[in-house]
């Protein structure tokens, strides 16, 4: 019964939410302002303020690393990518070997090179690669034209081997914005 009753009531509800909605008022639309007249000083508006340039469109951290080039990288085939936001996930399948490949593109790219730089990490500055790159144990940063991307390879073996193949790939990253 009592599931009834709250029924009733919304449909009662409902009804005069309706009613209301359709009783809209009578008076007449506002006249539109009259034009400035030439003593006036024009006041800026959206029609003669110069627009904003446009953001860059975000860029796809997947189609900046195709799942071939996270194989070359890790050495080992991997499951499909995952994207999530600005990052692509390339994980190794469970039957293993354990294998990792991160993809962040845009400000949280650069907010793990600062991060890392706080925790007073080693870095080899890459020459010849976009507008600045960096190599760190198991990662690479590079920055072009303002766009930072940010690879990272987690694997459980030396992690120096990969050092050419992380600077390969942040080369063709870069071709690549």
């Amino acid at each position: 019964m009592r599931h009834l009753t709250c029924v009733a009531r919304l449909a009662v509800a409902a009804t005069v939410l309706t009613v209301l909605a359709g009783c809209g008022g009578t008076e007449p639309a506002a006249a539109p302002p009259a034009p400035a007249q030439p003593s006036e000083a024009a006041a800026p508006t959206e029609a003669t303020e110069a627009p904003e340039p446009s953001a860059a469109a975000p860029v796809d951290a997947c189609a900046l690393v195709s799942k071939e080039d996270a194989e070359k990288l890790a050495g080992t085939p991997l499951e499909d990518p995952l994207p999530s936001g600005e990052t692509c996930w390339f994980t190794g399948p469970v039957s293993g070997p354990v294998a990792q490949v991160e993809v962040h593109v845009g400000d949280g790219a650069k907010k793990i090179l600062d991060i890392d730089r706080d925790l007073k990490h080693e870095f080899e500055t890459l020459s010849g690669i976009g507008d600045e790159a960096y190599l760190e144990e198991g990662m690479v940063f590079v920055n072009v034209s303002g766009v930072w991307v940010a690879i990272r390879l987690v694997r459980t073996d030396d992690m120096a081997k990969y050092d050419e193949r992380l600077t390969e790939l942040a080369r063709t990253v870069a071709g690549r914005l």
